[in-house]
């Protein structure tokens, strides 16, 4: 056994779904640039487009954020790592009720995913000793859907997102960064071909053309990140959120790959009553700490209390539009 068979195997071991492996050194799409350089390239085009909105974290050291060389001295390899949360429950939709995300509907992916990743890192120092590692769970700077497409988990679809062959758009991603020179497996192929669903399908028009989205229209960005005192949804927009209250996933329930999702049996990724039928009366009379406890260990934290509470009654309001 080759030591990235033994540490794919740790990893399904630890509860991953999708294990893959590529090299940093590896050439992009058109087989003469770096990769690194490659995805420098299209980032930079997309901040200068404005699309990251108020994400200014996203402006900082971008060339950085593109070559994992940068961010772990001596990193020859990227170890991605995804965990499928796909449930077969359904959000209630009836009138009066909001919806969440899916990823959402359970505990805060970063936990589940940072404890495996933990563990993880301690077996691949046992199996290769003298081995620098990194982890990350989409909080460090790393290009993580570009990364694991070059690791064949998939491919990034047209609404920006992971698509695997096997779970759909319901992956979420971990990575670990090493300077461990690791047999690379091939990049995933992307298979959307003429399909053009998810941009027929986003409420917003934010998918601006195939593989690029504006975040500035984008659902989740204004539910979830818009979340500041001075931040507020434009007007043109605002309604049509429907009753999304954090997060929408339009884009990814549509996508054909979906069809024969297999559902996880993973208990931190299964849903409570309230992600699944969200009151919105109730919802909007939540005081800042219960807002806290309840959502504690959720990661609808990130809306902050008054992000949160402003997409509530933005849900209600547009209820009471459709109503009249």
């Amino acid at each position: 056994m080759t030591l990235s068979d033994a540490i794919k195997q740790e990893a399904h071991g630890l509860g991953f779904d999708a294990v893959g492996i590529s090299r940093v050194a590896a050439e992009s799409e058109d087989a003469a640039t770096p990769l690194p350089q490659f995805l420098h390239r299209r980032l930079l085009e997309w901040l200068q487009r404005g699309y990251h909105g108020t994400m200014t974290w996203m402006e900082r050291d971008a060339a950085r954020r593109a070559d994992p060389q940068q961010v772990l001295s001596g990193c020859r390899s990227v170890i991605s790592l995804g965990m499928n949360y796909y449930t077969p429950h359904r959000a209630d939709e009836r009138p009066g009720y909001g919806r969440i995300a899916r990823y959402a509907w359970g505990e805060d992916y970063h936990e589940a995913l940072k404890q495996r990743l933990e563990q993880l890192e301690g077996r691949i120092r046992t199996l290769a000793p003298g081995a620098v590692t990194r982890w990350y769970v989409d909080t460090g700077p790393v290009m993580e859907k570009a990364w694991a497409q070059q690791a064949g988990l998939g491919w990034i679809g047209k609404h920006s997102n992971l698509v695997s062959p096997r779970y759909g758009s319901w992956l979420l991603l971990g990575e670990i960064l090493t300077t461990i020179d690791l047999e690379p497996d091939e990049p995933g192929t992307d298979l959307c071909g003429s399909c053009m669903l998810c941009l027929k399908a986003c409420p917003t028009g934010a998918i601006t053309e195939p593989y690029v989205v504006d975040a500035n229209k984008c659902i989740s960005y204004l539910t979830i990140e818009l979340h500041r005192p001075e931040d507020e949804i434009p007007e043109e927009l605002a309604h049509k959120l429907g009753n999304r209250i954090f997060g929408c996933d339009d884009c990814l329930d549509i996508c054909p790959y979906n069809a024969q999702a297999t559902a996880t049996d993973e208990p931190a990724f299964q849903p409570s009553t309230l992600t699944l039928a969200p009151h919105l009366t109730a919802l909007s009379e939540l005081s800042e700490r219960a807002f806290t406890t309840t959502f504690r260990r959720s990661p609808l934290r990130r809306a902050k209390h008054r992000g949160f509470l402003r997409n509530v009654q933005i849900a209600i309001q547009n209820l009471r539009r459709v109503s009249c």
